[in-house]
C-alpha cells in the first residue's frame, strides 16, 4: 500500500516537472502554506455558492444531469444483477484497486503528499494541484455525507429494492445515495487529466477513475445511478474550483479554455456518454 502511494507520489511529480514548473521563492514556506489553506476554504465556498449564479445553459446541462441520472434509474435493478454476478471474473487487484483508492484515509494521504511536494519544492503548479485536489475531494466529500443521509437510500447489498429510501438512517445500509469512493476517485483522475492535452491520455486517465465506482456495484455497495450522479457532481465540483484557483495562480494547466461538455446519447437499445474536452 505505501509502495503504490509512493509510487503515485512519484509520476505526479514527474509529470509536473515534466510540463515546466516554476520555482516561486519571493514567499516563505509558511506564507504559502496559509495562502494555500486559505484557497481551499474559499475555493470549498466558491463551488457550493456557483448554483446561485447559473444561467439557462448551466440549468439545462443540470436538467439533462438529471435525466440521465433517472435513466440509470430504471435499470438499476438490472445493472446491478449483472455486475454482481460477474464480480467473480474480474482480477481481484482490480476490485481493490477500487476499495484502495476511493477510501478517504488513502485518498488524502495520496493528495497532501502531492501538496507538501510542491510546498516544499516551491513549485506552484504542483501546489496548486494539491490544492484542487484537496479542495474538490473536501467539498464532494461533504455534500455526498450531507446527501446519503437526506436520501437514506439502501444499499444493493442489503437485500433491499433500489426504490427504498429511509431518510436520516444511521445504518451504512441506508448510505447509497451518492457514492463517496466514485466521487474521491473520479475527482483525483480529473484534476490529474486536466494535466494533459492529449484526449486519448485523458480518456485512459477518466477510465481508470471510473473503475472504483464501478467496482462499488460489483460489491453491492452502490447502484449505478449512485455512481453516475457522483461522477457528474466531481466533474461540476473540479470545474468550479478551478476556475477559482485561475484568479490565484499564476500557473495555468496548458493555457487551455476551462470547458468541458458532457453529452447523454440515448437511442434503440443503447445509451452513452460523449465527452469533449
Amino acid at each position: 500500500m505505501k509502495n503504490i502511494i509512493t509510487l503515485a507520489l512519484i509520476l505526479v511529480s514527474l509529470v509536473s516537472k515534466g510540463q515546466g514548473l516554476n520555482d516561486q521563492p519571493a514567499k516563505t514556506t509558511w506564507q504559502m502554506l496559509t495562502y494555500d489553506a486559505g484557497n481551499m476554504l474559499t475555493g470549498i465556498g466558491y463551488a457550493y455558492t456557483r448554483p446561485l449564479h447559473w444561467k439557462g445553459k448551466q440549468w439545462q446541462t443540470m436538467g439533462a444531469v438529471a435525466g440521465g441520472t433517472g435513466f440509470l434509474y430504471l435499470f438499476d435493478d438490472h445493472t446491478s444483477k449483472f455486475l454482481r454476478d460477474r464480480r467473480d471474473n474480474v482480477p481481484s487487484f482490480i476490485r481493490h484497486y477500487g476499495e484502495f483508492i476511493g477510501n478517504p484515509e488513502n485518498n488524502y494521504t495520496v493528495t497532501a503528499g502531492v501538496y507538501f511536494t510542491g510546498l516544499f519544492t516551491k513549485n506552484e503548479k504542483l501546489r496548486r494541484t494539491g490544492v484542487l485536489l484537496i479542495s474538490s475531494a473536501s467539498a464532494t466529500g461533504l455534500l455526498q455525507q450531507i446527501m446519503k443521509s437526506l436520501a437514506g437510500r439502501a444499499r444493493p447489498i442489503s437485500g433491499q429494492s433500489k426504490d427504498t429510501f429511509d431518510p436520516f438512517n444511521a445504518s451504512r445500509n441506508y448510505h447509497s445515495f451518492p457514492s463517496g469512493h466514485a466521487m474521491m476517485a473520479f475527482t483525483n483522475a480529473y484534476v490529474v487529466g486536466k494535466q494533459f492535452k492529449n484526449p486519448w491520455v485523458k480518456a485512459g486517465i477518466y477510465t481508470v477513475g471510473l473503475i472504483p465506482g464501478i467496482s462499488r456495484v460489483w460489491d453491492g455497495q452502490h447502484w449505478l445511478s449512485d455512481v453516475g450522479l457522483s461522477v457528474a457532481m466531481s466533474i461540476f465540483t473540479v470545474e468550479a474550483i478551478d476556475r477559482y484557483l485561475d484568479s490565484k495562480y499564476d500557473e495555468k494547466y496548458n493555457d487551455q479554455n476551462k470547458f468541458v461538455s458532457w453529452n447523454l446519447t440515448f437511442g434503440p437499445g443503447q445509451v452513452g456518454v460523449i465527452a469533449r474536452f
